[in-house]
């Protein structure tokens, strides 16, 4: 079996679809066209350039299977062909296991969460199981090297949390937490060591869960990792414990707020104990641990005032790094479908942002933008309170009009 992957950054300005289809055609040169196929990962950053890249795949004379998978897929609902008329077969949940199976053979096969264009759907899910996968990096997949000395990593999959405007669920439930056994996570780690690695995003949902992390972190400190590793944590778990396991480590923690007032809060599932975000911010200065929170504008019952008062909050709390994000109306999430209950009415962004509700207009939504810029400018060095962050706005106030999250992507 010939497998080629290949990744590339759409947010650079020389991407094009043309270039992703130029590349696909060139290594199907010389192989039959009905035995190829071709695999994408479909996310809201990346949906419109898909479909584009489809309708290019079949003008050109593709005849090889198109598989589609990713969260655009695996969160849409019955009819998901509608979205992308152009595909064979579309995989929702993990793809490992599935593409595996997929890839075995030309036949119209039956397994959990494939569902074939054109059959009747069932909207399942495909399961993996995480202490049978094959590391890419230990499979040499992918090949950490003096060249790639970032690299992404996961240690654990899932979230307990039931936030309505994030995929990290399952339809219906909460997504359960799995974690990757620690045994291939010390290889992977010494890898790393040895490869030169020296900066680690890792990719799950919310690292400090249990003593998992714990595990991880003793590993990295055991195995003499130097790097930088950011992680994604939340304050409800933030405790001594971890903190300690941090000790020794250049760890980045990275916090997700979203907003501190309790209505917004509870019209996206997602409550803050707001004295635990105080008393965690406190012992991340006391202990100097670089840490950045993220929030977000555009949500449900926000005004301008209260999303103002959302960021003064976090720049009295002298928070290094406060990133402001707009939200999005992910496919199959609760908000999404919700969207007439709040009034949530989207631009025509290449990835849409929410710019009017009930509660605010287009208006107030481009001085939120312009307040996020200022955030952004400003990173590493933030004024003490939002009134002083207003200052250094005038410079940007004709920013907000034309502001693109595609801007925010790594």
């Amino acid at each position: 079996m010939d497998v080629r992957e290949f990744s590339f950054a759409i947010n650079q300005p020389d991407f094009s679809a043309a270039i992703v289809l130029e590349r696909i055609l060139e290594n199907a040169l010389g192989l039959a066209p009905e035995m190829v196929d071709v695999g994408l990962g479909v996310y809201v950053w990346n949906d419109q350039v898909v479909k584009r890249l489809l309708v290019m795949l079949r003008q050109r004379g593709f005849m090889g299977r198109i598989v589609l998978g990713g969260p655009q897929v695996s969160y849409a609902g019955v009819g998901v062909e509608r979205y992308y008329p152009e595909a064979d077969v579309f995989v929702r949940g993990y793809g490992e296991e599935a593409m595996v199976a997929l890839a075995a053979t030309s036949e119209r096969i039956q397994f959990m969460g494939v569902h074939w264009a054109g059959q009747t759907d069932s909207c399942l899910q495909a399961e993996a199981k995480l202490d049978r996968l094959a590391s890419p990096f230990l499979e040499g997949v992918i090949e950490p090297s003096v060249r790639q000395r970032f690299i992404r990593w996961e240690t654990q999959r899932g979230c307990p949390f039931r936030c309505s405007f994030c995929q990290h669920r399952e339809a219906g439930s909460r997504l359960r937490r799995r974690d990757i056994p620690l045994a291939r996570l010390e290889q992977e780690i010494d890898l790393f060591v040895r490869s030169g690695v020296d900066d680690i995003a890792v990719l799950d949902p919310l690292f400090n869960l249990g003593s998992h992390s714990l595990s991880v972190l003793g590993a990295l400190r055991r195995l003499a990792y130097r790097g930088r590793l950011s992680l994604q944590c939340h304050f409800s778990t933030l405790d001594d414990e971890f903190l300690d396991a941090c000790e020794g480590l250049d760890v980045r923690l990275e916090f997700g707020l979203q907003t501190i007032h309790e209505r917004e809060a509870r019209a996206v599932e997602r409550s803050n104990q707001l004295k635990r975000v105080v008393e965690g911010i406190h012992k991340l200065h006391e202990r100097d641990i670089s840490f950045e929170v993220s929030v977000i504008f555009g949500l449900p019952e926000q005004t301008l005032e209260s999303f103002r008062g959302t960021v003064d909050f976090c720049l009295r709390q002298r928070i290094p790094v406060v990133k402001a994000f707009p939200l999005m109306l992910l496919r199959g999430t609760p908000l999404e479908r919700d969207r007439a209950k709040w009034g949530l009415v989207e631009n025509d962004a290449p990835i849409p942002s929410v710019i009017r509700s009930r509660t605010f207009d287009e208006q107030a939504w481009n001085r939120m933008a312009a307040i996020a810029e200022a955030l952004r400018q400003t990173e590493g060095n933030h004024p003490s309170c939002v009134r002083s962050l207003d200052e250094r706005m005038a410079p940007t106030a004709g920013f907000a009009k034309g502001w693109s999250p595609s801007l925010q992507l790594p």
